[in-house]
């Protein structure tokens, strides 16, 4: 079981999202537990400010450290070994990796930035880790700690139907899934690969195989590089750059 508690100045968005799907089947289980909290809280002033203007001048407000530290204090699970991560375009990119590696935590605590940024002293002294989910620029946190919270919550056993479903996807073993497909085996003309349908596992394995490489050759090279392949892996790629497969 895995426990996320997040910290924003604006929780109420991340509340309806948690409330479909695999995240709440995970809820449901017992398998998944979300804390979520608002950083106001945690604010000493009559007004509950958890920004102020920057140092030295500049555009934006910059939020504060105080309020935060005290809202993790609080937070905190000593006896879970907690995992403080920031989440900011300035973190290193979220791939499955990465959520492999969080999946194996007990409590993970997610600090959603806002506004013009977080005090440096939030990224220096409080979090142990920094995640970005792209090279672009969100107004808060909160749409990007939903998608680590969904991406790390498919791997907790026990949360998908069928075990092997997060062996198979995209990325789990570094190359992009290979084609799928369901009934009917024809509709408007459109069929259906023949190897499929055959009924021989072992033939359509080395179809799902070969058609996962060229996917990933084709349209994320770049995830070539990093993925774990075979020596039969690679006799396959170079006949895909070829083109005599």
């Amino acid at each position: 079981m895995i426990r996320f508690d997040v910290l924003s100045v604006f929780p109420e968005m991340l509340a309806s999202p948690l409330n479909f799907s695999l995240i709440k089947k995970a809820l449901d289980k017992d398998l998944l537990r979300i804390g979520l909290h608002d950083i106001r809280d945690w604010a000493e002033n009559k007004q509950k400010m958890t920004d102020d203007a920057p140092y030295g001048g500049g555009c934006g407000m910059v939020m504060k450290v105080e309020p935060v530290e005290r809202a993790l204090a609080a937070v905190k699970c000593d006896e879970l070994h907690p995992l403080v991560v920031l989440m900011t375009p300035q973190g290193e990119t979220f791939n499955q990796k990465i959520a492999a590696e969080l999946a194996l935590q007990k409590q993970i605590i997610l600090i959603c930035g806002r506004y013009e940024g977080v005090d440096e002293r939030i990224r220096e002294h409080l979090a142990d880790r920094e995640i970005s989910i792209g090279d672009y620029i969100l107004t808060g946190g909160e749409l990007s700690a939903l998608v680590v919270m969904d991406a790390v919550a498919r791997l907790i056993p026990g949360v998908l139907g069928n075990e092997e479903s997060a062996v198979t996807e995209s990325f789990s073993c570094g190359l992009l899934e290979y084609p799928q497909y369901t009934r009917p085996a024809l509709y408007q003309g459109w069929g259906v690969p023949d190897v499929l349908v055959s009924g021989n596992h072992a033939q359509i394995e080395r179809w799902r195989k070969i058609e996962a490489l060229k996917r990933t050759w084709q349209r994320r090279p770049d995830l070539i590089d990093k993925a774990d392949l075979s020596p039969d892996d690679r006799k396959i790629l170079e006949k895909i750059k070829l083109g005599t497969i």
